[in-house]
């Protein structure tokens, strides 16, 4: 009766399991990649009934030989004074029998989830030519063949265990043998720790050290010949446990356990400890400069930094002689716009509706009217917590709800009168304020915001966007998605969605209409691809056919890279890094592509042979989408840690810590500093001529705030993915971000309107301080910006501008910036903030006899209108009453 209810359960299971797949080999159709689908299955089921057929095997015949040769009836055991009654031989093999098929099932579903590390391995590339310098491997043995090894290391110690276990609990029955079955079980054991032994070796290249990682002197000269040592003597030991299978001598097995362990404490702990004490210690820089050569050598061969151009850069202290007019380009696309604050902005002036939003900003670089310029873009997706479904709730969300709408754009640095930003792409319906860019798909079916599923060409029509005095309506045209069909798929469909009380009985879902399915797009790349490491900031990129695009930076990354040091990325420890892949995902029906970048990279080689239809050539990506990939952020902030660190070559610069860098420090609160993130900026390199796309990141020395260098991520044709480096002389001083934003603090007439400004009502905001080489000069640029507390719009109220010897600031970028090239200092006059309010004057009439009781209360209620028109966010009006309080004041001082 059992087994039948058992047989029934698993059917079932296997019934539930068989639907799954069943959907899953649908929306892999659907997408295109049928073939990885099936490909990552197959491996998974190749590699469960390897381990399952190994496992239940070698189980099977090793428990069987551990039970004693006794009688099969039972039998009366005294233990420790009490009885054990102990079955027969018949009924534990047939439990061992059972053990070994339960224990092979939970081994194979182990090892089957691991599944690309034997992917990897069957299908590595030839050798890459990059050797460690100590045990003489190549690159691809630590990549591809040690994980198996480990794996079939760690298979082979676990079946030992079993098999000592077993022996173990047998051995009451085994006294007359003489523990025949411990015997079995500890010559296992000790035959698989000589392996792991062997296996520890090459971990040692990796190991990490408190100073830096790999191989140390006392690892080559103590533990790595020392594990040989211990290697050999556990299989002596094996063999010696092995033997007293014959000779069945109860102390043989106390020798066998206990010379491995005597070796062990001599070479792996004695030994090593002396030559770290007393050999190592005294003279450690000496010792170990050899092996910190290849930490540096091989850590930045990791991490890509092997090729960074390495340049200095000595800025000058004035800007005088300098030519505006070459530098244009740079100077007119200074982004001035913090993503925060331009985010804010755009929820207010262009979601439309509460039921849209703008989960990001991105930078690009577009041609605009025939100029290369920098563009901030906005996508408006659909916010489904947010739209008011008053009843039919399953209709509104998967029917009718189905899609966002469009993107705004505008450039880096420009505002209207109204301090907005000066729209390129606005509204819905899009509407184009340049020729050069349009959008002819805006509806956003795929995007980070899209978590849920929803079936498109029904009989319903879907939202599009808000218009006039009503909603217009679309259909889907694309052709992704899985197709409803029969009554039977429906059902099936059903299942996997958690619908089976509504989809079935929609009257409004056809034969022919689409389930679109892990429209988030980052669910999407990962559930194609789950082996790469995904860039989470991916970036919306708006092509000339005028369709809108999803482009992701997907990455290859490992931890077993001989003599990298490792960094945590995400959770996970990793010390070898390519962005060797560019996903690019049609915001519109989904079409996902991944684009080869880095075809050297040992790894992505590994995956094209794994899946040969999932990848293509980077030159294959559409001609008007190559120009808008970036070097990606995450990429570049992984680097600057390194590199922080190992940007020197000389061992005793390293090992004494004198050159530690650190990504320069802003502060954006009273909270405290934070690193800066890297930004894109339009530049031309010192004595270059072309413009490009690059992201930078300034450095100071540890612990200190003034800079010390910085770092270019080119984006830009042939030159994209090379690193440029620039170090500023040791023997200057050059104010960091932080002392900027202290000498911004530290002047009398900006701190004091900004320390006004951020009382009740209102909050002073401080953007991005960008440090902008340009040329033979480094320009600070802070935007400041002003919110008040009903309005949740910033508006940008000053620009502050400095070089090493001068500040000033201004209500634009370019007035600040005229200031500057006239050479008017830190504390000009007339104020530039005076600027920044309307030049009318103020609305009320100073006593003409100069009575001071009626100047008080003028000043009085000058100050009361101005704290109200702040707090409502009248900002011009607000400006014309400190004009007023500013002018009784001055009445009452004469």
């Amino acid at each position: 009766m059992i087994p039948r209810v058992l047989a029934v359960f698993v059917l079932i299971i296997l019934a539930f399991r068989g639907i799954s797949l069943y959907v899953e080999d649908l929306w892999f159709i659907s997408v295109g990649y049928r073939s990885v689908y099936w490909i990552r299955i197959a491996i998974q089921a190749g590699a469960f009934l390897a381990f399952a057929t190994a496992t239940a095997a070698a189980l099977f015949v090793l428990l069987r030989a551990v039970i004693p040769k006794a009688s099969d009836s039972r039998r009366l055991v005294e233990i420790g004074g009490e009885t054990i009654e102990i079955p027969g031989t018949h009924v534990l093999k047939r439990i061992a029998a059972l053990a070994s098929l339960g224990l092979g099932l939970m081994f194979g579903l182990a090892y089957s989830a691991d599944w690309t590390r034997y992917a990897l391995f069957l299908n590595r590339p030839a050798a890459s030519g990059t050797v460690d310098p100590i045990l003489g491997r190549d690159l691809t043995h630590y990549l591809f063949v040690l994980p198996v090894y480990d794996a079939l290391g760690a298979w082979l110690l676990a079946i030992s265990i079993i098999v000592l276990i077993g022996g173990v609990l047998m051995a009451p029955m085994d006294a007359a043998q003489r523990f025949r079955g411990v015997s079995l079980g500890l010559a296992l054991v000790l035959a698989a720790l000589a392996v792991q032994a062997n296996l520890a070796r090459f971990h040692r290249l990796y190991q990490d050290h408190a100073l830096f990682s790999g191989v140390n002197y006392t690892d080559d000269n103590a533990i790595l010949p020392g594990l040989s040592i211990v290697m050999l003597a556990l299989a002596l030991g094996a063999l010696w446990s092995a033997w007293n299978l014959r000779a069945c001598r109860i102390r043989n097995l106390a020798v066998a356990a206990g010379m491995p362990a005597l070796v062990y404490l001599l070479v792996l702990a004695a030994y090593p400890a002396y030559v770290t004490n007393f050999i190592v210690r005294p003279n450690e820089l000496g010792r170990e400069s050899e092996y910190i050569a290849h930490n540096i050598r091989e850590t930045r061969r990791a991490f890509g930094l092997d090729d960074v151009e390495e340049l200095d850069f000595n800025p000058v202290e004035t800007l005088e002689g300098f030519d505006q007019a070459s530098h244009a380009q740079t100077l007119d696309n200074v982004r001035l716009w913090d993503w925060r604050a331009l985010q804010a902005t755009l929820q207010q002036v262009q979601e439309i509706r509460d039921y849209y939003d703008f989960a990001d900003i991105d930078v690009d670089r577009y041609v605009i009217d025939g100029r290369k310029q920098s563009m901030m873009l906005a996508t408006r997706e659909l916010n489904l917590d947010r739209v008011p479904i008053a009843e039919n709730a399953w209709v509104a969300e998967r029917l009718i709800y189905t899609h966002g709408y469009g993107v705004t754009m505008n450039p880096v640095n420009q505002f209207t009168e109204e301090g907005l930003p000066e729209l390129i792409l606005y509204d819905m319906p899009v509407v184009s304020a340049s020729d050069s860019v349009r959008v002819e798909r805006p509806e956003i079916y795929f995007g980070e915001l899209t978590d849920w599923h929803v079936y498109v060409n029904t009989n319903r029509e879907e939202f599009d966007y808000p218009e006039g005095g009503g909603d217009a309506y679309s259909t889907y045209e694309g052709e992704g998605g899985i197709r409803v069909g029969s009554i039977l798929r429906r059902i099936l469909l059903a299942y996997e969605t958690g619908e089976l009380w509504t989809l079935p009985f929609a009257n409004d879902v056809t034969p022919n209409s689409q389930l679109l399915m892990r429209r988030n797009i980052r669910e999407r790349t990962r559930t194609i691809a789950p082996f790469l490491l995904y860039d989470d900031d991916a970036y919306m990129v708006v092509g000339d056919d005028g369709a809108l695009y999803w482009m992701i930076d997907a990455f290859t990354a490992s931890d077993r890279h001989p003599y990298s040091r490792p960094i945590n990325v995400g959770g996970r420890g990793i010390n070898y890094i390519r962005n060797s892949v560019k996903v690019v995902v049609n915001a519109y029906d989904g079409t996902t592509r991944f684009y080869v970048f880095e075809p050297d990279d040992p790894v992505i080689q590994a995956y094209r042979n794994v899946f040969p239809d999932l990848f293509a050539d980077a030159d294959a990506m559409p001609a008007n989408l190559r120009p808008h990939t970036r070097y990606p952020e995450l990429l570049f902030q992984i680097q600057a840690l390194i590199y922080a660190t190992y940007h020197v070559d000389d061992p005793q610069v390293f090992y004494n810590r004198a050159d530690l860098w650190t990504v320069a420090q802003q502060s954006r609160s009273q909270a405290g500093a934070d690193q800066i993130e890297p930004y894109f900026v339009l530049l031309r390199f010192p004595g270059e001529e072309e413009v490009e796309f690059v992201s930078i990141l300034p450095f100071t020395p540890a612990n200190r705030n003034n800079l010390i260098g910085w770092m270019a991520a080119r984006s830009d044709g042939d030159a994209y993915g090379r690193l440029r480096a620039y170090t500023f002389p040791e023997s200057r001083l050059i104010e960091g971000p932080l002392q900027i934003e202290a000498r911004i603090d530290q002047d009398p007439e900006l701190s004091s309107q900004l320390s006004l400004w951020n009382q009740q009502g209102s909050t002073v905001l401080r953007g991005n301080l960008l440090v902008i080489p340009i040329d033979d000069t480094l320009l600070f640029v802070s935007p400041i910006y002003l919110q008040a507390e009903r309005s949740p719009m910033p508006e940008l109220r000053i620009v502050v501008l400095a070089t090493e010897d001068r500040m000033t600031y201004g209500a634009s970028f370019e007035e600040a910036l005229g200031r500057l090239l006239d050479g008017q200092g830190a504390t000009p006059s007339p104020s530039p903030l005076e600027s920044t309010v309307t030049d009318a004057a103020p609305d009320i009439e100073l006593p003409a006899d100069g009575n001071r009781e009626a100047l008080i209360a003028q000043a009085a209620q000058a100050l009361e209108d101005y704290q109200q028109l702040t707090a409502e966010g009248r900002l011009a009006e607000a400006g014309r009453r400190l004009e007023a309080l500013r002018d009784a004041l001055d009445a009452l001082r004469r």
